[in-house]
């Protein structure tokens, strides 16, 4: 199961030290690691997503034939080989660490030793560990397309706003324009961010959003930690099970 884990939260910092706190979360290496893995979430679950589906409909299109089945079980073989990967990037970039789920059962027998591939692509069928990773692959894309998009275009307004008094000067030198185009029309009535208020006003924001980037990063990698930890980790049921048919088969061994 998933371990207990308490990273730092915005907020909890000692009254003494609240505003120095809040004023280097936004630089603090925490964040930037969580950053970096909404940012590679994205084509990690484009990867998990277009095999699981190509795997599936072909192994399920398969069927009507024999090679259905060991399609499927390879589809849910890979999609357990990706759920290792992923829990290896949850652990390295947002702490979280993830016990490996249950093996897949059925791979030796009583007498018979080994039972070979057959029963092992019916033991990977059967658990509803594999299908956990096969229902996370499915959930994660959408999760992972919204969270890029809102992390990126979080982060890059707030550091370009922050940072706008340094690279306005692009505008009148390159573009003839006095500064950032807030709004324009057809009717030439045009509004820039040019007046020492108007580029102040600008600065101030991005810096509150800067603030406000260890809160959202927080919250947007809250759900990749559920969703990791309930799905791609062991069930206690079936961790239980597991142990129980481990010791049956280490007592029918001996005996």
């Amino acid at each position: 199961m998933a371990t207990a884990y308490r990273p730092y939260e915005p907020g909890t910092e000692p009254r003494g030290h609240l505003v120095p706190a809040a004023l280097k979360a936004p630089f603090q290496g925490r964040v930037w690691r969580e950053f970096l893995y909404v940012l590679t979430s994205l084509p990690m679950a484009i990867v998990t997503f277009v095999y699981t589906i190509t795997m599936i409909a072909l192994g399920a299109g398969l069927l009507i034939t024999f090679l259905g089945v060991p399609v499927l079980g390879a589809a849910l073989a890979g999609c357990r080989a990706l759920g290792v990967v992923e829990r290896a990037r949850a652990r390295a970039l947002l702490g979280l660490e993830v016990a490996e789920p249950e093996p897949v059962l059925g791979r030796r027998g009583g007498r018979g030793g080994r039972r070979g591939p057959v029963a092992w692509v019916g033991a990977l069928l059967r658990s509803g560990t594999s299908w956990r990773h096969v229902i996370y692959a499915l959930i994660h894309l959408p999760w992972a397309v919204f969270s890029f998009g809102f992390a990126v275009s979080f982060t890059a307004y707030g550091w370009g706003f922050t940072t706008y008094p340094l690279w306005r000067w692009v505008f009148p030198r390159y573009m003839d324009e006095p500064g950032l185009q807030v709004f324009g029309d057809d009717h030439g009535h045009n509004f820039y961010l040019d007046t020492p208020f108007e580029i102040t006003v600008t600065c101030a924001a991005g810096v509150l959003v800067l603030l406000l980037t260890p809160w959202v990063m927080r919250g947007l990698t809250s759900v990749d930690r559920i969703m990791v930890s309930g799905l791609l980790g062991p069930s206690r049921l079936a961790s239980r099970v597991w142990e129980l048919e481990s010791d049956r088969g280490t007592v029918v061994d001996t005996a």
